[in-house]
């Protein structure tokens, strides 16, 4: 094994042969934005639908999950799935050799935003909240939501990524270098993005001495003593080294489907086995272009005066640990906008103490349901229509994303989002795993 990929395998990073569709067809009709965006929203997906129609498209290979209350889930999963084999039979995807891509994204809110194209080894990643790998969630998840994810992924043939992983590299040693000498890459596509996704370049990294600088720079923000230093962390023994800052799911349901693969392999059989790893894009969370977006809450089939009251009961009941200061939550109805203060949250983000409370009132209204929200203009739409309620979030410092996972674990989740929805990663470069 060369060096480097033994400096990689330690570190759980793994060099992928990625799958893009042939030069002859149209990119920007391949590929969509992440299915997890517009959930409430199915006029964008019936336009994608249209965009798409009639050409190879990754909107005919994934699930949106607009889609996954409509009760056909078994007969799209099976289309999805002959879809798959027939892109690779028919050549319409084709396999390149081992390499890394390096990703250029233009969005209408940034003019660059740079990521790297990897494989991540799911024996080094657990999503529990608490959890020390190498690999970790940045927001808690949702146990429930995964049974169906792991479903689609079941019989799959190839995988999409839409994961975005973040490090935290304040030097820029890992991806820049790389960016810096992109005019010197093989170009493997450049194209505009569907629905004002903007721009997107991408770059076969595929030299050895590049490969191996990658791996250099990450086993550099792996050490030990650099990594305690950097926190302020005396006693700190395990490093985070990647951490999930979209697709948290994604890669949970990943995780899921190796563990039941595994079952059925002995332990050579495991040591290489595509199901073992999940294609990512690695994103420097000191990148300019990377903004963090709070996310926002609607709430439908809602008595909002009720919810008012009762949230303000709640943190009376429960406010055993009272944190620094006092919340502050904007909202919105049909009756107009107004604001709610709690004086006694017990968390110290806003999103921790709205979403406790939401938990709860959920609970005991299960009539009411929720969406997660990127943008403030769809909250606005979406919270003014009679029997709705939208509750707007502030954004998180990106900067101290990594101490605070070190320290408290996975944040509440939906407590931010990497950009706006028509910035979310789109579906592009595809990975067997079967």
């Amino acid at each position: 094994m060369d060096n480097y990929k033994k400096t990689l395998s330690e570190l759980g990073l793994f060099v992928p042969k990625i799958m893009l569709p042939d030069s002859k067809y149209q990119l920007e009709k391949w590929a969509v934005v992440a299915c997890d965006q517009y959930t409430s929203e199915r006029s964008y997906w019936e336009k994608v639908a249209e965009l798409t129609k009639g050409n190879p498209s990754t909107y005919n290979i994934i699930f949106p999950e607009v889609y996954l209350e409509d009760g056909d889930n078994d007969t799209r999963i099976n289309t999805i799935n002959n879809n798959m084999e027939n892109y690779i039979q028919s050549g319409i995807i084709n396999e390149l050799d081992e390499c890394f891509i390096l990703v250029d994204r233009k969005t209408s809110h940034t003019q660059s935003r740079k990521g790297l194209m990897v494989a991540l080894d799911l024996e080094h990643y657990d999503y529990t909240k608490g959890s020390s790998t190498l690999i970790r969630a940045t927001e808690g998840t949702v146990i429930e939501r995964l049974p169906p994810r792991i479903k689609i992924r079941q019989n799959a043939p190839i995988e999409l990524p839409h994961i975005m992983v973040l490090i935290d590299d304040p030097d820029k040693k890992v991806i820049e270098p790389l960016a810096q000498k992109a005019d010197t890459l093989e170009k493997l596509y450049d194209f505009e993005l569907m629905m004002n996704g903007g721009h997107i370049k991408g770059y076969h990294v595929s030299d050895k001495k590049d490969i191996s600088a990658v791996a250099d720079a990450l086993r550099q923000l792996s050490d030990l003593e650099s990594y305690r230093n950097k926190y302020g962390l005396e006693n700190q023994n395990d490093v985070l080294l990647f951490a999930v800052g979209d697709g948290n799911h994604s890669l949970a349901s990943a995780k899921g489907h190796w563990e039941n693969v595994k079952l059925c392999l002995s332990y050579e059989e495991q040591q290489n086995h595509p199901a073992r790893y999940a294609l990512v894009e690695l994103v420097n969370v000191h990148d300019e272009g990377l903004v963090f977006e709070p996310i926002h809450r609607v709430l439908f089939n809602v008595d909002s005066k009720n919810l008012l009251k009762e949230f303000a009961l709640y943190y009376k009941a429960n406010s055993k640990n009272k944190a620094s200061k006092e919340h502050t939550f904007k909202y919105i109805t049909s009756d107009g906008s107004g604001e709610i203060q709690i004086d006694n949250p017990v968390s110290n983000l806003e999103v921790g103490t709205l979403q406790a409370f939401l938990d709860y009132y959920i609970k005991e209204h299960p009539q009411v349901k929720i969406d997660y929200i990127h943008g403030e203009d769809v909250v606005t739409k979406l919270g003014a229509q009679p029997g709705n309620m939208g509750i707007y979030l502030p954004s998180m410092n990106k900067t101290e994303l990594f101490k605070t996972v070190i320290l408290d674990g996975a944040l509440p989740r939906k407590t931010f989002s990497m950009g706006e929805a028509e910035e979310k990663r789109f579906y592009l470069e595809c990975r067997k795993i079967k």
